[in-house]
């Protein structure tokens, strides 16, 4: 009998929306198809100058795929990406973080494809169809990458090895080669850059983040402060600096209009692990967010080792130099003592003691006189 899968809750809905949503637009394509026709349907996803009647589909749009390749691989990444967070996560987080990074990508790709028709005249812009999971996969690198942003995959039998970090950004440029060729279309590129941007702001800033049951943490904590999650880090070395120095600038004018708020110093604390602050979520959750934190607390951990290495050499120095102090010499025991001389002590009289008194009553003094 084969082994039963075990899908959340929250995975298995998508998996299965996704499933019959591509389905059922495969299908009304294929009664409608002709050869002269490029047949759209805007009741359930998104065309910009023809779905605006329908605003549902800012949410179904992104759970339609138009070509088995892509739903094959939509599939694939839904259903180990989602198992793992929502066991990370729990099922309420992930449904919330699936519906805003499929709802907002797809209004700020509407209107880039907006502004493009205003600048230029062409009403292709507002005919191209912005559907598919695009914007929901590169969320779910992101937010790998924040829970593991040491981990090293290895390609090719060791020939390529990559961070974690490093995939949002490869998704990128890969989708922005399929979005010329047919299997994509050109809203894909829009929805993989603002996909990006909005799991990485929502998961940085805004997502809420519990103290475990066992730490002193009082209140729940937001965003997360750790170097290891900065922008910078999802950008190959030499383009580090000037994505730090603009998202820099970006982040003191969001503060300055009071769309963002700077961290506390709990908040920075707790990404540093000054205070042992451990995500409390499902179970699994605390795995994944310690082997996150690991990698910011090596370096700690190695000098406590080696503090506490030197102080228990310290203390057993002197131990191991100085020989033990010679025992005193004591009396057979009860096994080694013979027998007569046991007999001796018992029938005969005690001898005198230092310190012993003897009291003789008057009476048997005078009887013994009289004698």
């Amino acid at each position: 009998m084969p082994p039963r899968l075990n899908i959340p809750p929250v995975t298995r809905t998508i998996l299965l929306v996704l499933t019959v949503q591509s389905l059922l637009n495969a299908a009304i394509r294929y009664r409608q198809w002709t050869s002269n026709s490029n047949i759209v349907i805007p009741y359930l996803v998104f065309v910009p100058q023809l779905s605006i009647v329908y605003p549902w589909t800012l949410l179904t749009t992104t759970f339609v795929e138009n070509n088995v390749f892509t739903l094959a691989i939509s599939a694939a990444t839904i259903f180990h990406g989602g198992r793992y967070l929502e066991r990370a996560w729990s099922s309420a987080e992930l449904a919330k973080f699936v519906a805003i990074v499929s709802v907002i990508p797809t209004v700020l790709s509407f209107a880039t494809l907006v502004t493009f028709f205003t600048l230029t005249g062409n009403e292709g812009w507002t005919l191209t169809v912005i559907a598919g999971t695009v914007s929901l996969q590169i969320s779910l690198l992101v937010a790998f990458s924040q829970l593991v942003p040491a981990h090293t995959v290895t390609l090719f039998r060791g020939i390529l090895s990559l961070r974690v970090p490093r995939f949002p950004i490869l998704y990128i440029c890969a989708v922005a080669v399929l979005a010329m060729t047919p299997l994509m279309t050109s809203a894909s590129f829009f929805l993989a850059t603002y996909g990006f941007l909005t799991s990485w702001t929502y998961l940085r800033f805004y997502k809420r983040v519990f103290p475990d049951l066992d730490s002193s943490q009082p209140t729940s904590l937001r965003g997360d402060a750790s170097e290891t999650f900065a922008l910078a880090e999802f950008f190959p070395g030499p383009v580090k600096p000037v994505v730090a120095s603009l998202s820099t600038a970006v982040f003191d004018v969001l503060v300055s209009l009071r769309i963002c708020t700077p961290f506390s110093q709990a908040e920075i604390s707790a990404a540093r692990g000054d205070n042992n602050f451990i995500q409390r979520t499902a179970p699994g959750g605390a795995r994944a967010e310690a082997e996150r934190r690991r990698a910011l607390a090596l370096k700690a951990l190695d000098q406590r080792l080696q503090a506490a290495a030197s102080n228990s050499a310290a203390r057993s120095q002197p131990t191991s130099s100085t020989p033990p102090p010679p025992r005193e010499p004591t009396g057979p025991t009860v096994q080694t003592q013979p027998g007569a001389s046991t007999q001796t002590a018992m029938t005969t009289q005690p001898t005198a003691m230092l310190g012993e008194t003897n009291y003789t009553p008057d009476n048997e003094g005078m009887d013994k006189g009289s004698a």
